[in-house]
Parts: structure tokens; C-alpha cells; sequence
């Protein structure tokens, strides 16, 4: 039996090496590779946490596929997410492999790039803070603001703990008096603008009381 294997051995392996070759080059025809940017998703992150950074927004892939499928691949066909259910305060890092990727069926991922990610997580608080009223201009002449007041007084932040404890007030959007002679009330937004943080309450009620400079 021994005998019979050795025989023509060279020729055997040849015969082999030979099927391999025309395995790969057959199975390899029409197929091709291309590369994509994606969006990388952040998943499953824990309702007290926040991300503060993270050192890739974007992935690039090289994938591989029979041609005819991998040319009508659009971005939107593709994603990469991260789990961060387990995510902790401070540095986390995150290796992106081919568990990551959602691929549609007969497309295989041959490169990633980054091969991982760092975010820094901060945790979430929320604060009260007081409402600051803002009044620009001049009521009619001979009248004057006898007083401002807002409605409500104090609204409940929400964000980064770096964010959250900067901020000890939140100003209205500006109302302008020019010309006015009498009290009113008008609904006005609050101004966020530079502030990372939230708040459900997005109006409140501002109650201008006019006086007359004689009375």
C-alpha cells in the first residue's frame, strides 16, 4: 500500500498543487474589491453616560465580492457600529473587526481602517438653573420697563458634567420694547447657542409690566 502512494509521488503532488491553483483562480474570476467610507455608529450607550470624543467618525473598508454585486453596493448597503453597553467614565477603546460590520450577503470585509477607536465618556447630570430675561431697546417716550419678569423662573438642564456646571443661568432669546406703551406678554425661546446641554422646556412666558414716567 505504501508502495502504491510513493508511486509517481512527484507527479501526484504536481497533480495537486495544480488542482489548487485552478480552485483559487476559478473561484477568484469576476470578483473584485473595492473601498468605502462609512459612518461608524455608536450603539447601546448607557443613559447616564455621555460621549465626549472619539478618535474616528468614519471607516474605511475594503471589501470583496463577485463583481456584479459589489459595483451596485451603495454606503447605505454597509454599517459599522460599536456596542457600548459595557462603556465606563474616561478613555475607552474599542477593536473593529468583522463582527462590526453589517455586509449585505456574498460580500466579505478584507481591511479596516482604523482598527480601532478611542471615546471618552463623561458621565450625564442635570441641574436647575435660573432664567435670565433679556430686554434690548426703549419704550415710547415718556414711558419706561417698571419690570420684567419670566414664567418659568428656573428650568432643568441636562448634559456632559464638564457642560452641566459651567452654566448658572440660561438667557431668553432678546425681546425688543422699542416703542412700546403698554404691559404684555409674549412667549420666547431660550437662547442655547454655544451650550452643549438639553432642556425639555424650550419657551417660557415673559411678562413686561410698562409705567408711565409721570404716574
Amino acid at each position: 500500500m505504501r508502495k502504491l502512494f510513493l508511486e509517481n509521488f512527484g507527479l501526484k503532488l504536481a497533480a495537486l498543487l495544480l488542482s489548487i491553483v485552478l480552485w483559487i483562480f476559478v473561484t477568484s474570476r469576476g470578483q473584485s474589491e473595492i473601498s468605502l467610507d462609512v459612518p461608524l455608529e455608536f450603539k447601546n450607550i448607557p443613559s447616564s453616560l455621555e460621549i465626549v470624543n472619539n478618535t474616528a467618525k468614519v471607516v474605511s473598508l475594503t471589501i470583496k465580492g463577485y463583481e456584479r454585486i459589489v459595483r451596485n453596493i451603495k454606503q447605505q448597503d454597509i454599517s459599522v457600529s460599536v456596542d457600548m453597553s459595557k462603556a465606563k467614565k474616561g478613555e475607552n477603546i474599542y477593536y473593529l473587526d468583522r463582527n462590526e460590520v453589517r455586509l449585505p450577503r456574498a460580500v466579505t470585509v478584507t481591511k479596516i481602517i482604523p482598527s480601532s477607536v478611542k471615546v471618552v465618556i463623561e458621565d450625564t447630570i442635570t441641574k436647575p438653573v435660573t432664567v435670565k430675561p433679556v430686554i434690548v431697546g426703549y419704550p415710547e417716550s415718556g414711558y419706561y420697563v417698571k419690570s420684567v419678569t419670566v414664567v418659568p423662573q428656573t428650568v432643568v438642564i441636562e448634559g456632559l458634567r464638564s457642560e452641566v456646571r459651567k452654566i448658572t443661568t440660561i438667557r431668553t432669546e432678546p425681546m425688543d420694547v422699542t416703542g412700546f406703551r403698554e404691559s404684555f406678554e409674549q412667549n420666547l425661546k431660550l437662547d442655547l447657542t454655544g451650550k452643549n446641554i438639553r432642556i425639555k422646556m424650550i419657551d417660557v412666558k415673559m411678562k413686561v409690566v410698562i409705567g408711565a414716567a409721570n404716574q
